[in-house]
């Protein structure tokens, strides 16, 4: 009973240390973001798929993503953390179970014949030998093993997500890529026209000069713009060549995977925001998800620290034999039977251990405040993204109008020509207009496509809360 009030009186004089000690931070309740009124006429679609880049409609992005998911470095190096941090749980969770190790020892020794033992072990040489079990046993009964094997679980959790987040990463980064080397192509089909143009107007142009009937600043301003427009084409091919090089090392593979990339073909693919995307965002967002993984582990973190204060209790047993002789090894007198127990508490440790609890509260205050700002940031992203979509759809409508009228323009100047009431300069110069309407169409469309694929990746890129 004194034994029993003494170990009360002992924990107690233990959790006094604690006092004083709390983290500070509180999550963030994703209700408390409001967004309705911002993404008001926006709401009503789906959820991204897992296989997102599919809606696109393109099969050699299909490949490409798919060879990157499955041999890139960035998704390998990923699942080596995931590796390595579900063996650091496991490693933590065996504290958890009792210990049992086995030992066998054989030692060949003279005695000494003027030592402790006396004839006729003095003199003599005998081979000692020992067999043995032991068990080692944290009775863990204030659960301090129970909350570091969780906090690894918590880090294990986190490192599964990240790899979730690394393969979509790698997936919009090579999407978005992909869409780029298409406007690439596109913006080089437009420069080689204008090209064409230029060349043919510098032709009409010498005619003219030489008929007399412009000058040759006229024709010095027309072969001026010539240079300008094979550098624009210079320009365009190298933009190809690197994309084409930067795909192929995304998807794991050397320069010459990139020579095999054709001219893109991707097909326009609306992106709706879903209802309710605060709350469920917080279930869909990797980033978001992991971040709040690590807040729970660093939550058992506190609980394995705390527990540090309280009364450590361990049982130990061992079961074994031992001889200096090997025929006797097994008689029962050989026997060598053991059985402890050692409780430990620390009451003098110079502040060591509320300093490593409230460094771990400290880092709880960190990963919740991380995690705030990442569900803030993720709800950021994706009003971006929809203000992004907007103002291309307006430019868009802007454009179409403009690229309208400059055909309308350029027709006309057509029907002169052909009418013989105007010249070929003249369709020329109009045409030019047409090219540069063109030029800003196809980089709408490059951009429109960008923004959907940074859109899915804002939405989670298909991750299921199940995951």
């Amino acid at each position: 009973m004194r034994r029993a009030l003494l170990l009360v009186c002992l924990a107690l004089c233990g959790c006094a240390g604690l006092q004083g000690l709390s983290p500070r931070a509180t999550p963030a309740d994703p209700a408390s973001f409001s967004a309705e009124k911002t993404l008001q006429g926006h709401t009503g679609g789906d959820w991204p798929r897992e296989d997102w880049w599919k809606r696109y409609g393109d099969a050699q992005l299909d490949r490409l993503i798919g060879e990157a998911l499955a041999s890139s470095p960035t998704t390998r190096i990923a699942q080596a953390r995931v590796d390595r941090a579900i063996a650091a749980a496991q490693a933590s969770g065996a504290a958890r179970a009792p210990q049992v190790d086995a030992s066998a020892d054989m030692t060949r020794q003279r005695y000494s014949a003027n030592g402790f033992f006396p004839p006729p072990i003095a003199g003599s040489t005998y081979t000692q030998t020992q067999l043995a079990a032991s068990l080692n046993w944290d009775l863990d009964l204030f659960g301090r093993n129970r909350a570091r094997y969780e906090s690894a679980v918590g880090a294990a959790r986190a490192a599964e997500v990240d790899a979730f987040a690394a393969r979509l990463v790698l997936s919009t980064g090579i999407a978005r890529l992909y869409f780029q080397l298409a406007r690439s192509f596109e913006q080089l089909d437009l420069a080689r026209k204008s090209l064409e143009e230029r060349e043919m107007l510098q032709r009409l142009t010498a005619q003219r000069v030489g008929a007399g009937l412009d000058s040759r600043l006229e024709l010095k301003q027309v072969e001026t713009s010539i240079p300008a427009a094979r550098r624009r084409i210079v320009q365009l091919d190298e933009e190809i060549a690197v994309a084409r090089a930067q795909l192929a090392a995304l998807a794991g593979k050397g320069p010459d995977r990139g020579l095999e990339i054709a001219r893109p073909a991707p097909q326009p693919a609306a992106v709706g925001v879903p209802t309710s995307v605060p709350a469920d965002l917080l279930g869909r967002r990797p980033d978001v998800v992991a971040q709040r993984w690590r807040v729970e582990s660093s939550r058992r973190a506190i609980d394995a620290a705390k527990a540090e204060f309280y009364p450590d209790v361990n049982l130990a047993a061992l079961i074994g034999v031992q001889s200096i002789t090997l025929s006797r090894l097994l008689d029962a007198g050989s026997a060598i039977p053991s059985l402890g127990a050692a409780v430990r508490l620390p009451l003098f440790d110079g502040g060591r251990l509320r300093g490593n609890l409230a460094a771990r509260d400290a880092d709880y205050d960190l990963a919740v405040e991380q995690y705030n700002q990442t569900l803030a940031d993720a709800l950021r992203e994706v009003v971006e993204q929809l203000a992004a979509l907007r103002s291309v759809h307006a430019q868009r409508a802007e454009v179409e109008s403009a690229l309208g009228a400059a055909e309308e323009a350029y027709q006309i100047a057509v029907d002169r020509y052909h009418a013989r009431v105007g010249n070929y300069l003249q369709v020329i110069a109009a045409e030019q207009p047409v090219l540069e309407q063109r030029v800003a169409r196809a980089d709408l469309q490059a951009r429109e496509l960008d923004v959907s694929v940074a859109l899915v990746r804002a939405l989670g890129g298909g991750m299921e809360p199940a995951q």
